[in-house]
């Protein structure tokens, strides 16, 4: 990587934050393993507000030089087994033309060091099955499958 990578907590009060957040955002949704379809501006401002109502919403962005090119939107959530808050991935995003640079461990690196800092008990993610990609850079982070495993479901409504 030639350019300096820096890592940020995600202010929704910050305009250059806020644009960011829309633009990779969108960049994911587009993307095959996310839904193929483009996230309108106004279903995106609509994401920002709401976000910025969730108190549990923690976000982090990376930058390369002047352009932020990756995105982890979170939510801190509580363990009751274990007596503490837990941290759960539940977007990751890295623009495409700097996947396979060492963007996605420097996040995620980046995201376990704040954990740590805060006393955080874990880190929870979801991947889709098929994404081997990024089941390859978390196996490498340090994730594995629950023991025992765990299902995610859901119903939509």
């Amino acid at each position: 990587m030639d350019k300096e990578l820096t890592f940020e907590l995600i202010d929704l009060k910050r305009m250059s934050h806020i644009t960011a957040f829309k633009k990779l955002l969108s960049v994911y949704m587009i993307d095959e393993m996310g839904s193929k379809r483009q996230l309108y501006p106004e279903q995106s401002s609509k994401v920002v507000q709401d976000l910025m109502k969730q108190s549990n919403y923690c976000g982090f962005l990376v930058k390369a030089g002047n352009e932020y090119i990756a995105m982890a939107n979170c939510f801190i959530n509580y363990s009751t087994f274990r007596g503490k808050q837990l941290l759960n991935i539940h977007d990751y995003i890295v623009t495409p033309e700097y996947r396979q640079k060492g963007v996605g461990s420097f996040l995620m690196d980046e995201i376990i060091f704040y954990c740590e800092s805060q006393g955080y008990c874990r880190i929870n993610l979801e991947v889709r099955e098929d994404n081997f990609k990024a089941q390859g850079l978390y196996k490498k982070s340090g994730f594995k499958q629950c023991d025992p495993n765990m299902f995610f479901w859901e119903r939509n409504l």
